[in-house]
């Protein structure tokens, strides 16, 4: 405890920074200011600093930074055990350096690049339930003075109720972001249930998908890629009867050939080598509701015969079995090949087109609905702004012009990538023609990438620059982004980006 007798000045400051503490949930990188503010007052100290830890790899991230040079600090990170900080978090508890040249533990790399020189340091751990979250840094006590050990205990106790305070506003700050993914899903629910489209043609498409959802007959979707086949077909389920029975997809052009048949109809155990256990196959997971065959056209013709007599008889047999297994499974199928091409080639069997092509949907190309395009870019805008974090985008006024005036042979899925494209390279947050166009006539692409690959390679590259001008500091490159930090980690960990 403190070793001469208690200042009434910082009692009286404790106890007002600790009502102001409770009370501040609504803005947490406010609340972290207002700790490191109140800390420097508690101790006379010239510059502050709070590092947080960081759960992926346990290095400490500058939050807030204040003094001379905070903002240039704040650009930092330090590895688990680095410098002073580094210390206090590792071994969670404080620390007093009041000679740091003659501290080992000291590391002198941000103080020599800021220019700031240190003498000093009084390092804290917040904690959170025991566990150190993060480190209260104080940085030369004034007037060239040294940190006591009454400076360590007023710094603690103030440390012990700033951990309950960022607890708390976490917990508020997790409530709101659970409610907030509620409200988002029940949108998306929302307009799930309604396609985005002024068409007519495509409101006749819908008229047709509405009688369709009603019966248990199978229905064949046709359509160029990327106009929204599997979504159709998601639309057709749940406004089905079976809406609440399972729901099994497929992708049949996914599937290596020689594992196709045990993924629809499963197999018993021994059934082939590496058989060592039963498997369930789509067709019984998807006993009681339905199962999406897409790229059915892709399927092998051999399996074609297997899937007609399944259809036809409602029955099947596991690969290597002898029980009948009967059949309650409505089928969804959908191809982007010419039906008739491939009839005439004999790639697929008429008699299977036939019990699958009961009920036909055929959906419109992009370029046939030329009035869906602007509905759908902002659609697509609002929904990455959403995710992204990165909100008030919008396109400017000639830009939905030039969309519709464009090409889109990858139909929506394409307009849709261009569209993240152009946010995430745009440097404004009004999207302008040249954010689309800049892309195609600057960025050196591989003749046989897709468009899907092509957008993530650039993401990728686009991403891995601006972490290496901040040194590794996510929080930074996600500001520098004007993303989300935790979008920029799944981001970092879907392109493999991980050290």
């Amino acid at each position: 405890m403190f070793r001469s007798a208690i200042d009434p000045r910082k009692l009286e400051l404790f106890l007002e920074i600790n009502e102001l503490l409770n009370g501040s949930f609504l803005d947490l990188h406010g609340l972290f200011t207002q700790i490191l503010e109140s800390a420097s007052r508690l101790t006379d100290g010239e510059a502050s600093s709070l590092l947080m830890m960081n759960k992926e790899d346990d290095g400490l991230e500058f939050i807030v930074a204040l003094g001379a040079k905070g903002q240039e600090v704040q650009s930092f990170t330090l590895k688990k055990g680095e410098g002073i900080a580094g210390w206090v978090a590792e071994n969670n508890c404080p620390l007093i350096v009041n000679d740091v040249e003659q501290d080992r533990r000291f590391s002198s790399g941000i103080s020599k690049h800021v220019g700031f020189p240190t003498h000093s340091i009084l390092g804290v751990p917040l904690r959170v339930k025991g566990k150190c979250v993060g480190v209260l840094e104080l940085i030369n006590k004034k007037n060239g003075g040294y940190f006591t050990q009454d400076d360590q205990t007023w710094l603690e106790m103030f440390a012990n109720q700033a951990g309950l305070a960022v607890q708390n506003a976490k917990s508020f700050h997790d409530m709101q972001s659970e409610i907030s993914l509620l409200r988002n899903y029940r949108s998306r629910q929302a307009q799930a249930d309604a396609f985005l489209t002024e068409s007519p043609r495509m409101q006749t498409v819908l008229e047709l998908a509405q009688k369709f959802s009603a019966t248990d007959s199978p229905v064949l979707i046709l359509g160029e890629t990327g106009t929204g086949k599997e979504y159709m077909a998601d639309y057709l389920q749940r406004h089905s009867q079976r809406s609440q029975a399972p729901y099994i997809k497929i992708n049949c052009a996914a599937i290596p050939e020689g594992l196709l048949e045990s993924e629809l109809f499963g197999h018993v155990k021994g059934a082939f080598t590496d058989a060592v256990t039963d498997k369930v196959g789509k067709f019984e997971q998807a006993q009681g509701g339905t199962l999406f065959l897409d790229e059915i056209t892709e399927l092998p013709l051999l399996l074609q015969a297997k899937l007609l007599r399944v259809l036809q008889s409602k029955t099947l047999q596991k690969l290597g079995g002898t029980q009948t297994i009967r059949l309650d499974v409505r089928i969804i199928a959908a191809s982007n090949r010419d039906l008739q091409a491939v009839l005439q080639s004999g790639d697929f069997r008429q008699d299977l087109y036939f019990r699958l092509n009961v009920l036909q949907i055929s959906l419109p190309p992009l370029r046939e609905r030329l009035e869906d395009i602007p509905l759908l870019a902002e659609h697509f805008l609002q929904e990455k702004c959403q995710q992204m974090g990165k909100g008030g985008a919008s396109f400017a006024s000639d830009t939905l012009d030039y969309l519709r005036r464009r090409t889109w042979p990858g139909n929506i899925r394409e307009l849709q990538n261009a569209v993240e494209r152009a946010l995430v390279t745009s440097s404004d947050l009004k999207i302008t023609v040249n954010d689309f166009d800049k892309f195609d006539r600057s960025y050196p692409m591989d003749q046989e990438a897709d468009l899907k690959t092509a957008v993530n390679e650039f993401r990728k590259d686009f991403i891995l620059k601006v972490l290496n001008q901040e040194r590794g500091n996510k929080t930074r490159t996600a500001s520098r982004l004007k993303i989300q930090r935790t979008y920029l980690s799944k981001l970092i960990k879907e392109f493999g980006m991980e050290k």
